[in-house]
């Protein structure tokens, strides 16, 4: 049994500059233990930055961002030991093997369940290449690495930034799985992501992400009610909420 969680993730009025362009504009989420946030928006809403800020790989402007109830700005080590973060494109130790880059991150969290970390990478389909170097994986085997890295030791807070991408149909089941195993555990997840039947699927809560800000939150009967509408309900209300900047 892992140790209570105090809380989820609490974001507030996080706001993020590059130079004089306003990346995220804001924000306020709060994810709740065993929630599975789906964050949806176009390439250039904010999504990728604010997982970024809230696992202190950014820095932001302004807000406060609370990880188990530790905030990140007072207690950025202790914070980061609660989050797992899977970037885009995965960032891997390229010269480490599979198993040697999910114990050094495992370890940094204070987990030295060796016989855990390699049940997580046989979940992952991983445990053929655990002894491969990073460098050597297809790049549907480095997301999923990138994956393991981010699930591994015992998590409040799980941001993963478009890692069910380029995935194979018995990877992605099987990274699925995997996320709403950690889900299961107390852990809130955020995942952005443009796989709209993956997010119908996984995610108890839907957030579209636009010029910086929420433009749409649904959860539990909102979201019922939306899935009600049939196959192509979540794509749907996108179209509608955001505007097709590139058409012509």
């Amino acid at each position: 049994m892992g140790r209570a969680q105090v809380s989820g993730l609490d974001v507030e009025a996080l706001t993020v500059h590059y130079g004089r362009r306003v990346a995220v504009d804001g924000l306020t989420l709060r994810a709740a233990p065993g929630e599975v946030i789906g964050l949806l928006g176009p390439n250039g809403a904010g999504k990728s930055t604010a997982l970024l800020a809230i696992a202190g790989a950014v820095l932001p402007s302004a807000g406060t961002i609370k990880v188990a109830g530790i905030d990140l700005a007072v207690d950025p080590l202790g914070a980061k030991r609660r989050m797992g973060l899977a970037d885009q494109p995965p960032s891997l130790y390229d010269y480490f093997t599979v198993s040697e880059h999910v114990a050094m991150i495992a370890e940094a969290r204070g987990d030295l369940d060796r016989d855990g970390q390699q049940r997580l990478l046989a979940d992952l389909g991983l445990g053929g290449v655990a002894g491969r170097p990073c460098r050597e994986l297809s790049f549907g085997m480095r997301q999923r690495v990138g994956l393991a890295a981010a699930l591994v030791g015992e998590l409040a807070v799980v941001l993963l930034d478009e890692t069910l991408n380029g995935l194979d149909p018995h990877a992605a089941r099987r990274a699925r799985a995997a996320v709403a195993a950690a889900a299961e555990r107390g852990a809130a997840v955020v995942m952005s992501t443009h796989l709209l039947g993956v997010a119908e699927r996984l995610c108890h809560r839907i957030v579209v992400m636009d010029q910086g800000k929420i433009v749409v939150d649904l959860a539990g009967a909102a979201l019922d009610e939306l899935y009600a509408g049939g196959p192509g309900a979540l794509e749907e209300l996108y179209v509608k909420t955001i505007a097709d900047r590139e058409a012509s």
